[in-house]
């Protein structure tokens, strides 16, 4: 279902990007990565980047072909480096590279998003998040930072946060929704990324730690690439503003704690 397409995936340096650019390689896609440091070997293309600027999603979709057949927003920061590189990185820059590249996706094209199981609270902070998303193009994040209160703590699972409210928005907005482009999230639980010990100290070990246990295990990148790479696929053709947890069932745990069932 992959032969013979392009798929643009950031974050290949390491972790759950480079498996995901591996697979695609291996599935017959061709691949052009993105990252702020160099990738290991094996990929089709790479461009040096950086989608925590404005400035930064021009000069990567600058280096585009006209035509390819998905993106796969896989990078990310942990939110050890404070809430405002978080946001920028992990939602405006996200949202800013998606919609910047939707010209270059053919008819039919797919963006899969990394989330996580961290944006689980969107519902109890919906108003937040809308407010959040509602902000056009690529703003000022210190000041809505300052202007909110938000704090550093916040970051990560805030990103994730707005970042599944836009995965079910884009879906039905015409920059998207008129070629027929499909809008999906993944929301991994704890993954063994080299970034695991950063959200460690972010979240806390009894958080991370109560998370494995109740699934039994850390997921792997090998978990998350497969499901990441169905959703880019045509066999996910009819699928759009969906939320794919990745977990082993963690959210589903949590869904049984938090509605008593």
């Amino acid at each position: 279902m992959l032969f013979g397409k392009t798929i643009l995936v950031t974050g290949v340096a390491s972790g759950i990007g480079a498996r995901t650019a591996e697979l695609a390689g291996q599935m017959g896609a061709d691949v052009i990565g993105v990252d702020i440091r160099e990738p290991p070997s094996g990929i089709s293309s790479f461009i040096k980047g950086d989608i925590s600027t404005a400035a930064g999603v021009t000069d990567i979709v600058r280096q585009l072909p006209n035509r390819i057949d998905a993106l796969a927003n896989v990078a990310g920061l942990s939110g050890s480096t404070g809430v405002v590189a978080t946001l920028a990185v992990n939602f405006y820059g996200l949202r800013a590279l998606s919609e910047a590249v939707a010209p270059h996706l053919r008819e039919g094209g797919s963006i899969v998003n990394v989330a996580s199981i961290a944006g689980y609270g969107w519902r109890a902070n919906l108003e937040r998040a809308k407010a959040l998303t509602a902000v056009r193009g690529f703003p000022n994040v210190a000041g809505l930072v300052s202007e909110h209160g938000l704090k550093d703590e916040e970051g990560y699972p805030l990103s994730k946060e707005l970042l599944l409210l836009w995965t079910m928005r884009a879906a039905h907005q015409p920059l998207f929704r008129d070629r027929g482009v499909r809008v999906n999230a993944v929301s991994p639980g704890p993954v063994e990324t080299p970034i695991l010990k950063q959200f460690r100290a972010v979240l806390g070990d009894e958080r991370v730690d109560s998370d494995i246990t109740r699934v039994g295990r850390a997921g792997t990148s090998a978990d998350i690439a497969p499901a990441i790479l169905f959703l880019c696929s045509d066999g996910a053709r009819w699928i759009s503003g969906a939320n794919l947890p990745v977990d082993g069932g963690l959210e589903a745990s949590i869904n049984a704690d938090v509605l008593g069932f």
